[in-house]
């Protein structure tokens, strides 16, 4: 697939100066931290060295007071409390962390994670007439709820009380639950935006400590839980985000959660963790949960008090993600024999697959790899209990929550971002709804949307990736968006000579550059076996590339992964 290069220029090159002198590092680290909106000493040392202290008061969010009054009256009167949350990652995290942290002042607690295919996402009536039918008075409501507004008022007329913590955008109006705490709320003066549900049961849970005059150090223990829902959500590592992700992953490696620490031993991780190994171990393991069986499941695994209770239950989720991995395997190849059959759907700018006997839990993984391959917004589809309901994902720079609420007078309900939203319609509308999605899409999107972009850093020469460098670079994780791991572009580089094929698909490589032959460095290249002969031929090439240590036989060394590359003529 063809791709886009693009070399961030956004910094400012006297701001690059004045931070090399400021901070005594090298003109690369300098940049990259202009690039990261790093202006002086201050703001780079809270970026490298990230304070729990730096965390805004949880008070400055729209209805706090009122959601820590309503907790505090039941706590006071012995009311039941339901902590209610989505089947997602973010979802059972954000209960885990409020469940567990309430237990600690009432035994009268109680969570509810709604099934994926009798309920679907977010609040639902069952749930609602469950809390009412055993005696819970309050139902706290963690990464959905924010466009519930039959919901809550159904809830209202019961008797039971909501409060919301979302993140998701809110619609024109607001549930009218006893307090709302969403920072995305036009009327919410809270300073960060861009936190996961999770982290807003964090600061619920902080507001509690503090209306409560208590050490805010007790929150640590649920630091961990924060991190997992910040990598698995996607959502920028920036402010306080950048802060809890920090040291949340130091919780995690730090195996103090028996839950965690049985995924990570049932899978025979010995090093330590970073945000990735949380994107693509832990997260999928918890996903699966709520994908094929039920989000409670994931719940259980993160509340067990023994590595004993975890064993058990993580065994049940790692053997619930390898089913997961089968379905989606052969779903996303029925999905892609469906889109190259069929010549109109190949020549549209989005994706829209419908099959009545896909597994409902898995459409949102075939969607992103849909996208992989295709490159354009994509939305799959399944029907279950009478209706149709999908995933949608998009591709860099195009809002695709915004092309859906375009297509709203066709839908049931649908909520989510800019580049993954999920919806619910009518099978009667199914054609309609393609229609019109591909009609918004195509008048809206731009071409080169459709190619995907490599965004590079900068331009650099192999002469300048030394320990010293290399050594601040690594102070640059946690990684994610808002910090991506660093790319870098060199040219003129060829191989040594010993370029060979590992594994299936992959090239090893030992790299230099024209303009020093005698500094070479170690470079692999994932599914490009394809060039081998390019290499051989010795024709110069440009590369785009990531760095990371490599360990072997106890030797520790500075390696390139390439991302992409092109030869000359």
């Amino acid at each position: 697939m063809q791709t886009r290069w693009k070399i961030n220029d956004s910094f400012d090159e006297q701001l690059v100066n004045k931070l090399q002198v400021d901070l005594s590092i090298d003109k690369i680290n300098a940049t990259l931290l202009a690039q990261r909106c790093i202006t002086d000493f201050n703001s780079a040392k809270d970026f490298f060295r990230p304070s729990l202290e730096k965390l805004h008061d949880p008070f400055l969010m729209k209805d706090m007071d009122k959601a820590i009054a309503r907790v505090n009256l039941a706590l006071q009167n012995k009311e039941k409390i339901l902590v209610y949350g989505d089947y997602d990652v973010d979802g059972t995290t954000a209960v885990a962390l409020t469940y567990s942290f309430l237990k600690n002042y009432s035994p009268l607690i109680s969570f509810y994670i709604p099934d994926r295919y009798s309920e679907g996402y977010g609040i639902s009536f069952k749930g609602i007439d469950f809390a009412k039918e055993n005696g819970f008075t309050l139902i706290i409501a963690l990464d959905c709820g924010i466009k519930s507004i039959d919901k809550v008022d159904y809830a209202n007329e019961r008797g039971v009380d909501f409060i919301i913590c979302d993140h998701h955008l809110p619609g024109d109006t607001i549930p009218n639950a006893i307090a709302v705490l969403d920072p995305k709320r036009k009327d919410c003066p809270y300073p960060y935006k861009e936190l996961t549900g999770c982290g807003l049961g964090y600061k619920l849970c902080q507001a509690i400590v503090l209306s409560n005059k208590q050490d805010e150090s007790i929150l640590e223990n649920y630091i961990d839980l924060v991190a997992v829902s910040i990598a698995a959500d996607i959502v920028p590592i920036t402010g306080e985000n950048r802060v809890l992700a920090h040291f949340g992953l130091k919780k995690v490696n730090a195996l103090s959660r028996p839950g965690f620490r049985a995924v990570i031993d049932l899978n025979k991780l010995k090093r330590e963790l970073t945000i990735s190994d949380l994107v693509f171990v832990l997260a999928p393991r918890i996903n699966a949960a709520g994908r094929i069986e039920h989000g409670s499941k994931a719940v259980e695994l993160l509340i067990s008090d023994t590595v004993e209770k975890a064993e058990a239950t993580a065994k049940q989720i790692n053997q619930t993600n390898t089913d997961r991995k089968v379905l989606d395997q052969s779903i996303t190849t029925e999905a892609i024999s469906l889109i190259e059959a069929d010549i109109l759907l190949s020549t549209k700018k989005s994706t829209v697959v419908f099959s009545e006997n896909w597994h409902k839990g898995v459409v949102g993984i075939v969607a992103s790899r849909l996208v992989e391959k295709f490159y354009r917004p994509t939305i799959v589809l399944t029907q279950s209990n009478g209706k149709v309901t999908g995933s949608a994902r998009s591709v860099k720079d195009f809002d695709v929550y915004e092309a859906i609420e375009a297509c709203s007078e066709l839908l049931d309900q649908f909520g989510g971002h800019k580049y993954a939203a999920g919806l619910t319609l009518d099978p009667t509308n199914v054609i309609a709804f393609q229609e019109k999605f591909e009609l918004i899409v195509s008048s809206t999107i731009k071409d080169e949307m459709l190619i995907p972009e490599i965004e590079i850093d900068l331009e650099i020469n192999f002469s300048e990736i030394n320990d010293k460098f290399f050594r601040i670079l690594k102070q640059f994780a946690p990684h994610g968006p808002g910090n991506m791991l660093p790319v870098f572009k060199s040219s003129d580089v060829f191989d040594s000579g010993n370029v060979r094929i590992v594994g299936t698909n992959h090239l090893k490589l030992e790299l230099y550059q024209k303009n020093n032959p005698y500094l070479r460095l170690n470079a692999i290249a994932f599914d490009k076996a394809h060039l081998l002969e390019n290499f051989q031929n010795q024709i110069p090439a440009k590369i785009c590339y990531q760095l990371q240590e490599n360990t072997f036989n106890n030797v520790t060394t500075i390696q390139l992964i390439v991302k992409e590359l092109e030869f000359s003529n």
